[in-house]
């Protein structure tokens, strides 16, 4: 197996009984990156010298003085800020918009200041819709059809993990920008808790929804990251492994249901079979009727947060803004405040009805986007699986192991209360190991490797 397909678990592995040095690992993953940045185009920046002189430096680092993520390659999505006195290449933080082109912040996002002094390699900036709002898809392709979109607002560091470019991936989310680039290149997708990681140093388009996004190809490598982000839940975590005999499992469809496309609606189906062949217990349940407007709401709420976040673009430069923000600044859609009001009410009423819902199941089971990524580049598709989950605050998981009509990989996810994340790894883990060996999608040979 080369370098550049290993896990961060297997590589941390190889690293410590030194069969492996960080400088062959970067060379293993840049040799990929040539290899596949014509046909995936995941990257918005990058500089092989600087990731090469990272290696190096990590390789030079005793070993009592190593991170927890020592020498691991990190995608970074391009809307996080990296700080401005490393190379330019990766320094900058233009957020796929002509506004900041040029811009290298000078200092490094909270969530990259953990990673790097947890001793990340980190490998370049990935691409994004702009400013991770819109649905209007940046350069990047899926791996697995390059005729097919890698989903958004998180496109690259979703493809650069789904092709084995990277080996760990940010991303964010304000409606579904993490978990679905998670089902549309086939691998796992960590959206936590809202707020659990600090968004300090990423660009702000809804404050009371966005949330660091995490992507890896294993829950064993989600568990590293929410280990360096020091996710802890309140009550211990359950011995290991989670139990899937005898644990009790919801299957939710949601009110968007009737937006569902044959291939996820079959990996619902699959998916409880799969469960109930493996001794869970496994109820289909519906939601009470006042979340049937938590869609509505959801969008209420981004568009006046974006009136607020978009305010100074709009004022300095509203030429050069997609007409979409633009229209979030003159609320084109003329929602007043009192409808705001009431979303934000609402919402919250909703988040412990939710946690109490959760809380009766291992996990609620829910789909993660309409069906496999869509053809073409122009959209990054529907978020609408996504952001009710999003508003209500909990943790998600994207676990991949599906695929649809056309043979492209499709993700269903699991869902938790707030502040039960490791809970929900842990659920997760177990359940994936299942749904990978038997849901009937393979990344390998989609992937040619």
């Amino acid at each position: 197996m080369e370098a550049y397909q290993l896990t961060a678990t297997q590589v941390l592995a190889s690293f410590k009984d030194g069969s492996l040095t960080v400088e062959d690992y970067a060379c293993s993953l840049l040799s990929r990156i040539e290899q596949r940045d014509a046909a995936v185009k995941a990257w918005a920046y990058l500089d092989p010298e600087y990731v090469m002189k990272q290696a190096r430096l990590l390789d030079q680092t005793p070993m009592e003085q190593r991170g927890p993520l020592h020498g691991i390659a990190v995608a970074v999505k391009d809307v996080i800020y990296t700080e401005g006195s490393k190379p330019l290449r990766l320094s900058r933080a233009v957020f796929n918009s002509p506004i900041y082109e040029g811009h290298a912040p000078k200092v490094d996002a909270a969530s990259v200041a953990i990673l790097r002094k947890a001793g990340a390699l980190f490998l370049g900036k990935t691409t994004t819709t702009e400013f991770a709002a819109t649905t209007v898809g940046p350069k990047t392709s899926n791996p697995h059809d390059p005729a097919r979109t890698p989903g958004g607002s998180s496109s690259g560091s979703g493809a650069a993990v789904g092709d084995l470019q990277a080996t760990l991936g940010l991303g964010t989310q304000t409606g579904g920008s993490t978990i679905r680039p998670g089902s549309f290149n086939g691998i796992y997708a960590f959206k936590p808790t809202w707020n659990a990681i600090s968004r300090e140093g990423q660009k702000i388009y809804a404050l009371l929804f966005d949330t660091l996004g995490l992507y890896a190809r294993s829950v064993d490598d989600l568990e590293l990251l929410a280990d360096v982000f020091a996710l802890h839940d309140d009550a211990p975590p359950a011995e290991a492994p989670f139990q899937v005999r005898g644990a009790k499992f919801a299957m939710l469809k949601t009110m968007v249901w009737p937006e569902v496309g044959a291939g996820t609606a079959a990996a619902m189906e699959k998916a409880a079979a799969l469960l109930r062949a493996h001794g869970a217990e496994v109820d289909e349940i519906a939601l009470p009727p006042d979340f049937e407007d938590m869609p509505h709401y959801h969008r209420i709420v981004l568009h006046a947060e974006g009136r607020v976040s978009f305010l100074p673009e709009y004022r300095t430069a509203s030429s050069k803004m997609h007409s979409f923000l633009v229209g979030h600044v003159e609320n084109e859609h003329k929602y007043t405040r009192a409808e705001q009001l009431r979303a934000w009410d609402s919402m919250a009423a909703l988040r412990p009805k939710i946690d109490t819902i959760a809380g009766r199941y291992a996990a609620i089971i829910t789909p993660s986007v309409p069906d496999e990524a869509p053809k073409g580049l122009e959209s990054t598709g529907s978020a609408n699986f996504c952001s009710i989950w999003t508003g209500l605050h909990t943790p998600t998981v994207n676990v991949p192991g599906f695929k649809g009509e056309n043979g492209m990989p499709i993700g269903l996810t699991l869902v938790g209360p707030r502040y039960h994340d490791r809970h929900l790894l842990a659920v997760s883990k177990s359940v994936g190991q299942i749904f990978e060996a038997e849901g009937g999608w393979d990344r390998t040979s989609s992937l040619g490797v």
